[in-house]
């Protein structure tokens, strides 16, 4: 069975627990927590996956860092994981157990690249013409970025769509005009 499959239901099950028993902020809050861990420490993430560790260490390690800050379902949940031996997965279902979070609550993640880091009002009105544009029933996650690369201007994804408004591109299309009137 696949990673994404594995890490898929067993994210689907945690949420469902935690959704059915009044827990989904908090379990969300967790898995972000550990998610984020494994993005800093790449020491973390190796232990996590590691087939050499045996789950006991293992556990040790997950009560010695996060149980003051998790809650108990989220600690039994990695204990349920450990004893089947999926540990390696984590990773995975974490992601995917945030995902899964935010279409539950209807947010969608746009990902902002800027020349420069934009002020708060140019990022008020930029959170606004996305409310009034085809993600008006949605939450917006907006993810900035810093690229001088861009020159100037900005570049927005969402989904399978990109606006790009950066001088960078519209430099490029110039370029290629004049080159093809030569």
């Amino acid at each position: 069975m696949s990673v994404q499959r594995v890490a898929g239901r067993y994210a689907k099950s945690l949420i469902e627990l935690a959704n059915e028993m009044g827990k989904l902020e908090r379990i969300q809050e967790d898995m972000l927590r550990f998610s984020t861990m494994l993005e800093v420490s790449h020491e973390f993430e190796l232990l996590v996956k590691s087939p050499v560790v045996n789950a006991d260490a293992k556990k040790r390690v997950f009560e010695a860092l996060l149980k003051a800050d998790s809650d108990e379902m989220t600690m039994q949940f990695f204990q349920i994981v450990l004893r089947k031996g999926r540990e390696s997965y984590l990773p995975e279902i974490a992601q995917a157990f945030l995902e899964q979070y935010k279409v539950i609550k209807g947010i969608s993640t746009v990902y902002l690249r800027s020349a420069v880091k934009l002020s708060d009002e140019v990022m008020g009105i930029i959170r606004q013409k996305l409310a009034e544009g085809d993600l008006a029933r949605q939450h917006i996650e907006l993810v900035t970025e810093t690229d001088p690369s861009l020159i100037g201007g900005f570049v927005l994804r969402y989904g399978d769509k990109l606006y790009d408004a950066s001088v960078a591109w519209q430099l490029k299309k110039l370029t290629e005009e004049i080159a093809g009137r030569s």
